[in-house]
């Protein structure tokens, strides 16, 4: 006897055999396939950061604030040590191991201590010396009338050097270590990286596992913000184009209502401004955004500190000053420099959106722009006494 096949068993089997079909086709299971003549956005989501500089034949990348050293298929943690020339037990305890423990093939070991550099020096932001430039913003500053202060105009960004071979400028990544609790997924939300970037740059296991201890370094974003492959200007808002129906009550207004207050109105006080400049302990500064230091300041190799924030959060004066000047890196990313009273700079960089102009005068927790929607979700911030960095921390609140 046969029993006719109901509707969505039919379907089923169906779907099954079609994906069956497509098992060799390539199939975009994470949605982000084109479909029909949909565009793919994989291009563009693989694309938002660049690739991971290539070390030397020892397998050292070279920074001004740090190195790490890149291992190899088969590599022990001793193996680095001694292809280096560094301290062994050294390398291991920093980086939370052991000196027999295997490494993956990519994956990044954090130096303790400064090893010969390559040929060409150590990696370095290409175009702008932020010490040349807080210099002459002091020089422009003091060179002006004594009616306020006032700047002239700042010449123009220099131009980024020829790459020399294996590669000599470029933006020094920030180096996060790994806390217990952390995940490749929660370090990934908080840097604004894809976690497969992340993975490649560190040489993660297909797992993206990380240990507690682990340093690991944070992509950088590629010049520029990836460009959606739909076409913007044809593209509406949810609603744009309809015209909103003229409500009933709009022919006939409704009828007077006397109404009476349930109580008595309360008389309030208005809260006292806590961000203004009087509210201010004397000599102290405001924090630019608020967030988490996610890099402190080490005299010689970070001459500011890195504070983490969401896209999109104003960066805001640390204290009230004049705009000396505004110029940006090789990448095109922008850096702000105010002057304040007693020859005292504040340094903002790694910021987008600018809402101010060289010459303004702002005040204390103005803003001065945004943290950037691409790249690390962080402001650079640095304060300079004359020519000298010092420590941001004794200044903040």
């Amino acid at each position: 006897m046969r029993f006719p096949l109901r509707p969505a068993v039919l379907m089923a089997s169906a779907a099954l055999a079609g994906l069956s079909a497509c098992g060799d086709s390539g199939l975009d299971f994470d949605m982000r396939g084109a479909f029909g003549n949909a565009p793919s956005t994989s291009d563009a989501a693989r694309a938002a950061t660049a690739d991971r500089p290539r070390p030397d034949s020892r397998g050292v990348i070279s920074y001004p604030s740090y190195q790490v050293a890149v291992a190899r298929r088969g590599d022990t943690v001793a193996d680095v040590a001694q292809r280096i020339g560094a301290d062994v037990q050294a390398i291991a305890s920093y980086n939370g191991l052991q000196p027999s423990d295997p490494l993956r093939d990519g994956e990044i070991v954090a130096l303790p201590q400064r090893v010969t550099e390559p040929e060409g020096g150590p990696i370095r932001p290409g175009g702008v010396d932020i010490t040349t430039l807080a210099g002459n913003a002091i020089d422009e500053a003091d060179s002006t009338s004594t009616a306020g202060v006032q700047t002239s105009t700042l010449d123009p960004a220099p131009t980024a050097p020829s790459k020399q071979p294996g590669g000599t400028s470029g933006v020094e990544p920030v180096r996060h270590k790994v806390e217990r609790g952390e995940t490749a997924y929660s370090i990934a939300r908080l840097y604004n990286v894809s976690v497969r970037s992340l993975a490649e740059w560190n040489g993660l296991g297909s797992d993206f596992g990380v240990r507690e201890g682990q340093f690991l370094l944070i992509p950088v974003a590629l010049p520029g913000k990836p460009k959606s492959a739909l076409n913007e200007e044809s593209t509406s808002m949810p609603g744009q184009g309809t015209q909103t129906p003229e409500p009933p009550s709009a022919s006939k207004p409704l009828p007077d209502e006397e109404t009476l207050p349930a109580a008595e109105e309360v008389e309030t006080t208005a809260a006292p401004d806590m961000s203004s400049e009087a509210s201010a302990p004397k000599g102290k500064m405001g924090m630019p955004v608020r967030g988490d230091i996610i890099r402190d300041y080490e005299k010689g190799k970070n001459d500011g500190i890195d504070i983490a924030a969401s896209p999109g959060t104003a960066v805001n004066a640390a204290a009230s000053g004049t705009v000396a000047a505004i110029t940006e890196d090789t990448n095109g990313i922008p850096i702000i420099v105010v002057k304040h009273p007693d020859n005292l700079l504040t340094v903002y960089s790694n910021v987008g959106g600018v809402a101010v102009s060289k010459g303004d005068s702002v005040s204390r927790g103005q803003k001065l722009a945004e943290i950037r929607s691409d790249g690390t979700a962080a402001v650079h911030f640095e304060v300079r006494e004359g020519f000298d960095s010092v420590d941001p921390g004794p200044y903040l609140q």
